[in-house]
């Protein structure tokens, strides 16, 4: 059971915890929503938006490079083979 921070950096540090983590549900929701809207559509003009998107997650550190990449070639690799 977690317990109550007890010195005020503690606390400073939980405020700031729960801010981040309010921005990083926000930014993983938008991420997994452009590659759900590319995988419905797959429009070869959503490409750069859902590769922003994928970025700016691993930018923030939602996603390891890793993740991006294999995302990303996966992602251009349907739009090559719809071609």
């Amino acid at each position: 059971m977690p317990r109550m921070a007890k010195t005020s950096s503690a606390k400073k540090a939980h405020r700031a915890e729960a801010r981040r983590r309010v921005f990083n549900l926000r930014r993983a929701k938008a991420m997994r929503d452009a590659v759900k809207e590319f995988g419905k559509s797959k429009n070869a003009s959503l490409l750069p938006k859902t590769q922003q998107a994928i970025d700016k997650a691993l930018k923030r550190g939602i996603i390891k490079k890793n993740t991006a990449a294999r995302m990303k070639s996966r992602l251009a690799k349907q739009i090559s083979v719809k071609a």
